[in-house]
């Protein structure tokens, strides 16, 4: 809702202290015509965490990744990946910044920056491994790979934002798209197609920002099978908040459509029936989001190198976290005038960014296949693939 059905004054939610830049910060979005994401924000805004990190945030129940593999039917497959999609919504979207009060701008990564993480074996669900790039700084653009060997599970995309402000909310539209690669015993590869839902950041004018998620998503499996997930918020009278509807069909099967409902932040329940135990949660909930969460595994700042993101950001990162708004911008001017400098030395050169784990390719057949099966529009996209024999480490 905006400020005025709250009844609440425009900047409510802002420090005492920020309010003047919050609102020149306002008054930029109101009047900018371009990707809002260039603009820079007031300090209390900022995360402390870059959007390199975030591909992590497909795997924070990685027993659901894992489970994929375990279905025994093409159908079976096609329900367990919706369970793990839709439960990982609540860690992308809706708890990144739980102990920070609101939603918060990520850091805007540099070109070159990596990120690395794992999900421990536990319970005979192995190992999980996240290699992720920024492939591109103008547009910028985030690739990642996430891998359960053991299970065969794995997952290989890129995205990047396109942002605007209407209505009182900003937009943030997700371009790019992830490929899932499902290896069957049998040595049957299943691939499923997955596209991103379109951001709406509410309570801009309180100072207070939250997401909700707006339009649709589709899930197409080379097997046919279909699922297309419709979002929506809470409106003015009625509804609730992180609210969606899936569907989940196949051309040829003589089924009724699977249909699951609910909140994405929460609980979902199947409308139709779901015998298969492998995928209702004991409570009998499509997906229940409600327990923990298990985040990335990495290496101390101290092991890791220059260009890995946490170290790279750290002192901007402590400088958010303890309100010291002074050396986190220092710093992040520094990082983004280095950048800047990188840039304008590879133009006099005549040369370009030298990228370590991934290809970018103009055309990818495996989208394009399947984005005709779905009706997926746009059909052609280029995109990023990892390299045959990635480095362990940044050698910058």
């Amino acid at each position: 809702m905006s400020n005025t059905e709250n009844n609440e004054e425009p900047g409510a939610a802002v420090p005492a202290g920020q309010k003047g830049s919050w609102t020149s910060f306002l008054k930029a979005i109101a009047s900018f015509s371009g990707d809002l994401s260039s603009l820079t924000a007031p300090p209390f805004i900022l995360s402390p965490v870059s959007l390199t990190e975030f591909p992590a945030y497909w795997c924070e129940r990685p027993e659901l990744f894992a489970a994929i593999s375990s279905g025994k039917n093409e159908e079976e497959r096609a329900l367990l990946v919706l369970k793990w999609f839709i439960s990982t919504l609540k860690g992308q979207y809706s708890s990144r910044n739980e102990k920070m009060g609101s939603e918060k701008k990520p850091l805007n990564p540099v070109l070159g920056e990596v990120f690395f993480g794992t999900w421990p074996d536990r319970d005979g669900r192995g190992e999980t491994r996240l290699i992720v790039e920024q492939v591109s700084h103008h547009p910028p653009v985030t690739a990642y790979h996430i891998q359960n060997a053991s299970k065969g599970v794995t997952l290989q995309g890129h995205s990047a934002q396109k942002t605007s402000f209407s209505g009182g909310s900003i937009v943030v539209k997700q371009i790019g798209h992830a490929i899932l690669d499902v290896k069957l015993e049998s040595g049957v590869s299943e691939k499923y197609l997955i596209t991103l839902p379109t951001l709406n950041i509410q309570g801009v004018w309180l100072g207070s920002p939250y997401t909700e998620l707006g339009g649709s998503s589709v899930i197409q499996s080379s097997s046919g099978w279909n699922a297309s997930i419709e979002y929506k918020g809470k409106g003015y009278f009625s509804g609730k908040v992180h609210s969606f509807k899936a569907t989940l069909s196949h051309p040829h099967s003589h089924h009724h459509p699977h249909v699951v409902e609910g909140q994405w932040s929460t609980t979902s329940t199947p409308k139709t029936n779901i015998s298969s135990s492998r995928v209702l949660e004991r409570n009998g909930c499509f997906t229940d989001v409600n327990g923990p969460k298990e985040e990335v595994t990495v290496k101390s700042i101290e092991e890791q190198g220059p260009w890995e993101s946490r170290n790279l950001w750290k002192v901007v990162s402590a400088g958010i976290r303890t309100g010291d708004f002074d050396t986190a911008a220092k710093d992040k001017s520094r990082i983004e005038n280095e950048q800047r400098q990188r840039r304008k030395d590879e133009r006099e050169a005549g040369t370009s960014w030298d990228l370590l784990y991934f290809d970018h390719v103009d055309e990818d057949p495996i989208y394009e296949k399947l984005a005709a099966m779905g009706q997926i529009v746009p059909a052609t996209e280029d995109g990023y693939i990892l390299k045959d024999a990635p480095l362990p480490h940044p050698p910058r």
